[in-house]
């Protein structure tokens, strides 16, 4: 039976409670040395180090050799955090809470979009270390967090361990307001979970994956959403070394867009070493990434933005490009909700302007007056 959280570093017993008498909260706090993060300019660096060479790069630029060859000499480096928080959201799983930036500033709760990780947004929350008192997750069967059970790996348990998220990092890190910052799939699971009083004041959300059944474009997101599991599914869940899958990305329209460096980051961020140390994998296998896609097309058009408990801003890609992951329904029409699209975004856009988006969530966040 799963007892009372315990902060080693402080010695202090936390009180054992949950959301339900069955399922008591239970976290760990682990303090780590801080790093400071970085990106590097791979030329400058007398010495070379790791070079990044610039085949991988064809098809990602969007424009020029001089595109490609920044991209290839660019590589970011992400910082250890201050401190990490291991939280038991249900008997047989974990999920790694890490704490970035200024612990004096507002909280901001992040996470990811499916089958990635939110190490990989270091572009966007680097931005936000200096004045905000971060903490990111990656969902269950991503990033830092093991595989387990496929049967688990859906929408309902990621709202689930998102109660339990948000009030392990009450007990580990203190309470105070929490902002969520959230993108795609987590964005969606924020939504559902906001519909009755929760531990948010207020939500800025990325592009998540919404639709309208009543809405023209409906028909054309159920077909996305069929042939997008599909084609997930087909992937390939082992690689020889990183290199073979950053050349795989070329050929990958979504990061066609991105800012230097990305490439690299989703290799290192969504590939780990297999028990054999011989190969990579992927760290959320591409049946549980397919999984939530399939989940996706039921909960997608469950959002019902009139009973939000707070504030919420939801930043979308561009609706007249192509798009590369799902359609991108507008939301102009909605005037219970604050939206906005960034132009020539696409669902990525967290990787593709991370000062644009930056500069929109503060000023939702000024006009609420939590930053």
């Amino acid at each position: 039976m799963l007892g009372p959280a315990i902060c080693r570093e402080q010695n202090v017993r936390l009180p054992a409670q949950g959301l339900s008498k069955s399922m008591p909260v239970e976290a760990t706090l682990i303090v780590v040395p801080a790093s400071t993060g970085k990106v590097r300019d791979m030329k400058a660096e007398a010495g070379g180090g790791k070079r990044i060479g610039p085949s991988f790069l064809m098809g990602i630029g969007l424009g020029g050799d001089s595109k490609l060859t920044m991209m290839a000499e660019t590589l970011w480096e992400i910082p250890e955090p201050l401190a990490i928080c291991e939280v038991a959201v249900d008997y047989a799983t974990t999920i790694q809470l890490r704490r970035h930036g200024n612990p004096a500033g507002p909280r901001l709760v992040l996470s990811h979009g499916n089958g990635l990780a939110v190490d990989l947004y270091y572009p966007f929350w680097s931005l936000l270390l200096d004045d905000f008192d971060l903490v990111l997750f990656d969902l269950r069967n991503h990033g830092w967090n093991g595989v387990g059970n496929l049967q688990q790996h859906n929408i309902p348990t990621f709202r689930q361990d998102l109660d339990r998220i948000l009030q392990a990092i009450d007990h580990c890190f203190g309470s105070k307001e929490k902002i969520g910052v959230f993108h795609s799939v987590s964005a969606l699971v924020a939504l559902l979970a906001c519909e009755r009083n929760h531990g948010f004041s207020a939500l800025v959300l990325f592009d998540p994956p919404l639709c309208n059944k009543l809405d023209e474009s409906h028909a054309e997101f159920e077909v996305a959403v069929t042939r997008l599991a599909k084609r997930i599914r087909s992937r390939t869940p082992r690689f020889q070394s990183q290199e073979e899958f950053i050349e795989l990305l070329e050929y990958m329209p979504i990061f066609r867009r991105a800012v230097a460096g990305v490439p690299d980051l989703v290799a290192r961020t969504t590939l780990r070493p297999t028990p054999n140390g011989k190969e990579f994998e992927l760290r959320c296998p591409p049946a549980y990434e397919a999984q939530i896609i399939d989940y996706a097309r039921a909960f997608a058009v469950l959002v019902d933005f009139e009973l939000l408990a707070c504030p919420a801003k939801i930043v979308g890609a561009d609706p007249t490009l192509s798009y590369s992951y799902l359609p991108t329904f507008n939301l102009d029409d909605m005037v219970a909700v604050d939206y906005d699209f960034l132009p020539e975004t696409t669902h990525l856009l967290q990787l593709e302007q991370p000062h644009h988006c930056v500069a929109v969530m503060r000023e939702f966040l000024e006009l609420h007056n939590l930053a």
